[in-house]
């Protein structure tokens, strides 16, 4: 009987993403940096969205194309529904397609419930639920019509478990969450998988902003005691891009243990 060789035995590596397009919002810094960086190593062609800071989006762009990668910027505001539905279409018209989308813009306007007010409450729905509906409905009719589409909405553990003076934030997440469950569902036939991933505590420009003796309570109360790097959410979105092609409706949680 013949012996199997190594090559036939050994796992496939992950398909490249080479001939896709990817659209990345909030992708300047943080989180949706480091999916750039992600996808367009896997071969992907990057729109790297941001809402004002081009300066930072233009380093990201420059070097995924240093790299060798495409990339162009593409500046718009999500939480409009105009600006964002235009972004969609700016994507596609300089691309001619798009068969990846990252909803990763998000912001926090953290307060008591006793002390929250509507401006607060309006503007974290609009940036980190809202937006997503927006670009999401806007990219849906191409990607149907190709057949093929790989969505990705960046959550987080407060949407599952809450936390103290986010409400706003919790809401805005969990909604991000079941929106997901009801996109898959309805876009399954269509070979268009959503999913969600639910980071913790990571490291990035909204977690600096925390004092330290908080920033070490909260580290304590995660089993692994320290925070997330961007690169390992990272490198969550590209396993659901590149491998998850059974993988639909479902929640990727990279949070250390935080909430199981």
């Amino acid at each position: 009987m013949a012996t199997a060789t190594l090559s036939e035995i050994m796992v496939p590596r992950s398909k490249s993403l080479a001939g896709k397009v990817a659209l990345i919002t909030g992708a300047s810094r943080g989180i949706g940096r480091a999916i750039a960086f992600e996808l367009a190593r896997r071969g992907a062609a990057v729109a790297v969205n941001c809402r004002s800071n081009i300066l930072r989006a233009e380093e990201v762009r420059d070097e995924i194309v240093e790299a060798g990668g495409t990339s162009e910027v593409f500046l718009g505001d999500v939480s409009d529904s105009f600006a964002a539905r235009r972004l969609v279409a700016d994507v596609i018209g300089a691309y001619d397609r798009i068969d990846i989308l990252v909803s990763n813009a998000g912001i926090t306007r953290d307060k008591s419930m006793r002390k929250l007010t509507d401006g607060d409450w309006i503007d974290v729905i609009e940036t980190n639920l809202n937006s997503t509906f927006y670009c999401t409905s806007a990219a849906l009719p191409f990607m149907i019509e190709r057949n093929f589409g790989r969505i990705v909405n960046i959550a987080s553990f407060v949407g599952q478990a809450g936390n103290f003076g986010q409400a706003n934030y919790a809401a805005s997440k969990g909604g991000l969450i079941a929106f997901t469950k009801v996109l898959a569902l309805e876009m399954a036939k269509y070979n268009i998988t959503a999913n969600v991933i639910a980071p913790g505590f990571t490291e990035t420009d909204m977690t600096k902003r925390i004092p330290f003796d908080v920033m070490e309570q909260i580290k304590q109360r995660i089993p692994m005691h320290r925070l997330a790097l961007p690169e390992e959410i990272a490198k969550a979105a590209a396993f659901l891009i590149c491998d998850g092609d059974y993988i639909t409706g479902q929640q990727i949680n990279v949070n250390g243990g935080i909430y199981m």
